[in-house]
């Protein structure tokens, strides 16, 4: 039998035995990173590594749910006034605080707050400024995102406050050092316009174009940080290495854990 066919079935079998989104009551964006193809044509372990929007708000029957998926580690990339605002220590989950603090709320308030009229383009550009931040300001916190996943394979949970970009730009990170390529990558990160459910806010003065902006993610935001690693290494697997200190024995290290053979 061709090869190929083979290859193509297991990979059909292997997606229809898994479920990618994991449906809580009290978070929403939760899912599963498994299947995806990365380095020599193997894929991601399903059961290994999920992304989420903040954990919170889980009830008794998400814990549960979480405790049959073998869920035991969470990195946190929320900022310390969110995670104040928003705390959480649920039994059997060790919480990770990996500190990126998020400023486009905050600037797009204050430019309200000066009397400057908040735009769809000028709060695509904040989110673009946004994106930027995390490649230098905060790459120490994702430096430490990766000692988490190197420590073991324990499965692992990965978030900030709605699961979109500061964990959209750490599964980019992750993916790539998995040898997974752009396509795929990008295809995950936009799953989180089906997957994310918006908060019940009171009345705002952002218009829905604005909201749109803010809570949902387009390819110019996760390339604003692709772009800015190109231009500053070349790639973002150079980036990978020469600012993450992810190098070649931390990637066989990685593929070992998370690779399926």
């Amino acid at each position: 039998m061709d090869a190929e066919f083979i290859a193509t079935a297991n990979a059909s079998l292997n997606a229809a035995e898994h479920q990618r989104s994991v449906l809580l009551k009290g978070a929403s964006n939760f899912r599963d990173l498994g299947g995806y193809e990365g380095l020599d044509g193997r894929r991601l372990r399903w059961g290994k590594l999920y992304r989420s929007a903040h954990l919170s708000h889980l009830t008794p029957e998400d814990l549960a749910q979480l405790q049959q998926l073998g869920v035991q580690r969470s990195a946190d990339f929320r900022g310390e006034a969110e995670n104040q605002r928003l705390p959480y220590a649920w039994p059997g989950l060790t919480r990770h605080a990996l500190l990126v603090e998020p400023t486009v709320v905050q600037r797009s308030q204050a430019m309200m707050d000066a009397g400057q009229s908040l735009t769809e383009a000028n709060t695509e550009a904040l989110m673009e400024d946004t994106y930027r931040s995390f490649v230098d300001t905060f790459a120490p916190r994702f430096a430490q995102f990766f000692e988490l996943l190197l420590a073991n394979d324990t499965p692992l949970v990965f978030h900030c406050t709605a699961g979109k970009d500061r964990t959209g730009w750490a599964a980019t990170l992750l993916l790539t050092a998995l040898g997974v390529d752009e396509a795929q990558i990008m295809d995950d990160y936009l799953l989180t316009n089906q997957l994310f459910k918006r908060p019940q806010l009171p009345f705002t003065q952002m218009s829905p174009a604005v909201q749109d902006a803010l809570w949902r993610v387009q390819p110019s935001y996760l390339m604003a940080s692709v772009d800015m690693v190109r231009g500053q290494h070349g790639s973002v697997d150079r980036y990978l290495t020469e600012t993450l200190g992810i190098d070649q024995a931390a990637r066989k290290r990685l593929a070992e854990l998370y690779l399926a053979d």
